[in-house]
């Protein structure tokens, strides 16, 4: 929990000091120029990055259930899953965490951890890596995968990716606008000088007619 909250306070601390440098250099007058306001359009990236990785993270047990079709081991039916959940078991005691669900899915050698708190995690285990390892290292695999659970670094990998998400959303939309102003311009340029040309043949055809009328006048007379 320290951690997190040092990590929040640490981006909360970027994201000032940027703000301060984008008003030193001239950066929030470029946006609103181009009609956005950096505070306003810093929120939106915020909210839509932060948002979306917290999304993520909320769905990460079904996706990842879904993807690899792992199956929870509810009651074991063997003694491999009999040793796998109490292995687990036992990890998860030792970091003094609750009881993540376990499960296990046909594939290549390898194993993860996911979820979106450490009381509702789950720690999955290929057969490949079961066939290919012996206990011992299956063992060091799995308290690796629990260690993940009990550092809650899914959490952490969820705020570095909400901001990076913000960041990416912040530019994106700041080029889109800076691209959108530049295609705009030419054409009220344009614009203004078809209004000009109009005005032009406008008047000098008005000039026109009277000089004609006069000119028809004054050889009436004589």
């Amino acid at each position: 929990m320290k951690r997190i909250v040092l990590f929040i306070a640490t981006n909360l601390a970027v994201v000032l000091v940027l703000s301060v440098a984008a008003s030193l250099l001239g950066v929030n007058r470029f946006l609103t120029a181009n009609g956005l306001q950096f505070g306003t359009l810093l929120a939106f990236a915020a909210l839509m990055g932060f948002g979306g990785a917290f999304i993520s993270l909320w769905m990460s047990k079904p996706i990842a259930k879904w993807s690899t079709g792992a199956r929870v081991i509810e009651r074991p039916q063997n003694e491999l899953e009999h040793w796998l959940v109490n292995t687990v078991a036992r990890f998860a005691h030792q970091a003094n965490i609750p009881m993540p669900e376990v499960a296990i899915y046909d594939g290549e050698p390898n194993a993860f951890a996911t979820g979106p708190s450490k009381s509702n995690a789950l720690v999955a285990v290929s057969t490949g890596l079961l066939q290919m390892m012996d206990r011992r290292e299956a063992e060091a695999v799995i308290a690796h995968e629990v260690a993940h659970v009990a550092n809650g670094d899914m959490v952490t990998l969820t705020l570095i990716q909400g901001v990076v998400n913000t960041f990416v959303i912040f530019i994106c939309r700041s080029v889109l606008a800076q691209r959108r102003s530049r295609t705009t311009r030419p054409w009220h340029c344009l614009h203004d000088h078809f209004h000009r040309l109009r005005d032009f043949v406008w008047h000098s055809g008005k000039h026109g007619r009277c000089l004609l009328l006069k000119t028809t006048r004054i050889q009436s007379r004589r």
